[in-house]
């Protein structure tokens, strides 16, 4: 069977890919293995404009958010299901220093940061000594929804073969040659997994593993995020909470691990004032970079076989702006963005 191209992984990068490319009419089929602890599937699925303990702006944000919210927007109204939901995040200051980190930024540009009015008005639910401040617009992508969804679909038009894609029975010169299917092109959208991809492993991957809980408390707010340690992002089902999470540079395994699940209860029972039961306790591997910027684009020596990978904590604001590039880049030419294009590693590539 000839399609136009094989996409490895159903991810946030493999589903957004598929979704352009449908839009496109292009014919795919997408290889996905059914594991439940990927780093997409266990994503909170928060778009924060600002990041890190100096409150930065996220890289790109003037087109990176925009370009997110009109997708999903697309998504919801092709499904018929709600997919995105607007929030703020109500950042309980932890130390007095992370306050003055806070006012600092908010003087400096008050495009997202927000001081907040009632700073009282968490106290019922929540212990804070230092205050609060607001992070606002924000958004919810329920991922799980969103990526449950896409995959009834590819199996509803028989776009998907849900098994291991096994590259030692891959045939490729000028075209993809696997199993009973003839490719343009193949793209691995195959997060923590490119790390050992025989094509793409010396691009420089930092993985991390991370881990969330979720736990269910009657009575907390469901209208905001709420961050202080950790963050408490509220779910789909009413009373239910996704709690994350960290960022573990050495590991021995991909496990959910004791030591993250004592230290995440321990500072919720110091945070909450209403009683908590946690449901589940996940883990798994980010695909993270060195550089914080993805890798997106094809093999300096193989141009039939790329790359859409990369994106680390911010899947759900940079996989729409980066799938769709990368699909009028193959369809128009159009160029794709240096920081994230791996001509950038084309040398390190090129060892291979």
């Amino acid at each position: 069977m000839e399609v136009d191209y094989i996409i490895v992984g159903q991810g946030i990068c493999g589903t957004l890919l598929s979704w352009f490319l449908q839009k496109e009419k292009k014919r795919f089929v997408v290889y996905d293995e059914p594991v439940a602890n990927t780093a997409s599937k266990i994503a909170a699925g928060v778009i924060n404009p600002v990041t890190g303990r100096r409150y930065a702006y996220t890289w790109m944000i003037d087109e990176i958010i925009p370009f997110a919210l009109e997708t999903y927007s697309e998504m919801e109204l092709y499904f018929g299901k709600k997919i995105m939901t607007s929030k703020s995040i109500i950042d309980f200051f932890p130390t007095v220093q992370m306050l003055h980190a806070f006012i600092d930024r908010l003087a400096e540009n008050d495009t997202y940061l927000h001081s907040y009015p009632e700073q009282n008005h968490f106290n019922e639910s929540f212990t804070y000594d230092f205050g609060c401040g607001e992070v606002s617009p924000c958004y919810l992508v329920h991922i799980t929804s969103l990526l449950s969804e896409w995959n009834k679909h590819l199996r509803s038009q028989g776009f998907l073969r849900e098994e291991k894609f096994e590259t030692i029975h891959l045939r490729h010169s000028h075209e993809i040659i696997y199993q009973d299917l003839v490719a343009k092109k193949l793209i691995f959208c195959d997060g923590s997994a490119g790390v050992n991809n025989p094509w793409f492993h010396l691009l420089p991957f930092a993985p991390n593993k991370g881990e969330a809980l979720i736990i269910h408390s009657e009575g907390l707010n469901q209208e905001h995020i709420f961050k202080k340690g950790l963050m408490l992002v509220p779910m789909i089902e009413p009373d239910t909470f996704w709690v994350g999470s960290n960022y573990q540079w050495t590991y021995e395994d991909q496990l959910p691990s004791l030591k993250f699940l004592d230290h995440a209860t321990t500072l919720l029972k110091g945070w909450l004032k209403k009683p908590f039961q946690v449901l589940h306790h996940w883990a798994s591997l980010r695909p993270a970079t060195l550089e914080r910027r993805p890798f997106v684009g094809f093999h300096p020596l193989h141009p039939a076989i790329g790359i859409l990978n990369g994106m680390g904590t911010k899947g759900t604001s940079l996989a729409p702006y980066f799938a769709h590039q990368l699909v009028q880049h193959l369809l128009h030419e159009v160029p794709i963005q240096a920081e994230a294009d791996i001509k950038r590693f084309g040398k390190i590539l090129s060892r291979s």
